[in-house]
């Protein structure tokens, strides 16, 4: 086991807005942070280098796990099958029911818990939010009650599982950022992996709903036949 201080917290660090949000609020907490992230196959995994970008330039300890031999597992999914057809437009059950990856957080969790009793952390944090509840079943209040419940009880030492936006929109998020003065350029939420976003996917939708909602525009480039609503509402 690897002597940590006793505020220390694994955080499940994706490279996407609310994980990025996560990671500041927990070192504002003061917490020791070790940052986790996972390359599980994923198209999208253009976010990793975001990360690693973004770890370096904080001094945050750092860790990518390739799990991408679970890939086969995982594969019924557009976020994990290129082969599929990645749905567009805002979130709703019908088309972004295609995104869930099986089990995913459940995997992460387990694993961000394995690395904080090794490490003797006591806490692990993670971006789940209000406006995944409908559509994911694994960022819904219950699923985060039902994972703390075992990680109280799945080792000798207890972890607790933090997800501080559980009940908060994207946009309360995004507002809590902009308060902290984060740069939201130094994230990618776009489930493609290209040079710009797409503007077009219901992670980039929700993202650009949330800043409009805070009256903004967003720093992150997005293609140039993407539809702005944060420009529209009369972001800067």
């Amino acid at each position: 086991m690897t002597n940590v201080s006793p505020d220390a917290t694994v955080v499940i660090y994706s490279g996407g807005m609310d994980s990025f949000t996560v990671l500041h609020r927990a070192l504002n907490e003061g917490c020791d942070v070790h940052a986790l992230s996972f390359d599980y196959g994923q198209r999208h995994a253009r976010e990793l280098e975001v990360a690693a970008r973004v770890c370096s330039a904080l001094g945050v300890p750092h860790q990518v796990v390739d799990i991408r031999a679970i890939h086969g597992l995982i594969d019924n999914s557009a976020l994990t099958d290129t082969r599929r057809d990645m749905p567009e437009g805002d979130y709703g059950e019908e088309n972004l029911t295609a995104t869930v990856v099986p089990n995913r957080n459940m995997v992460l969790l387990s694993l961000a818990i394995a690395k904080a009793v090794n490490i003797g952390a006591r806490r692990v944090d993670y971006g789940a939010h209000g406006g995944d509840h409908v559509l994911y079943p694994d960022c819904r209040p219950e699923f985060v009650d039902a994972m703390n419940a075992v990680a109280g009880i799945a080792n000798f030492e207890p972890v607790e599982i933090r997800a501080p936006y559980l009940r908060a929109s994207k946009a309360e998020i995004l507002a809590e950022g902009l308060a902290m003065g984060l740069d939201y350029a130094e994230t990618w939420t776009c489930y493609r992996g290209d040079t710009l976003a797409c503007g077009r996917c219901g992670s980039c939708r929700e993202r650009l709903a949330a800043f409009a909602a805070n009256g903004v525009s967003d720093p992150l480039g997005y293609s140039t036949d993407a539809p702005r609503p944060d420009l529209v509402s009369g972001g800067a």
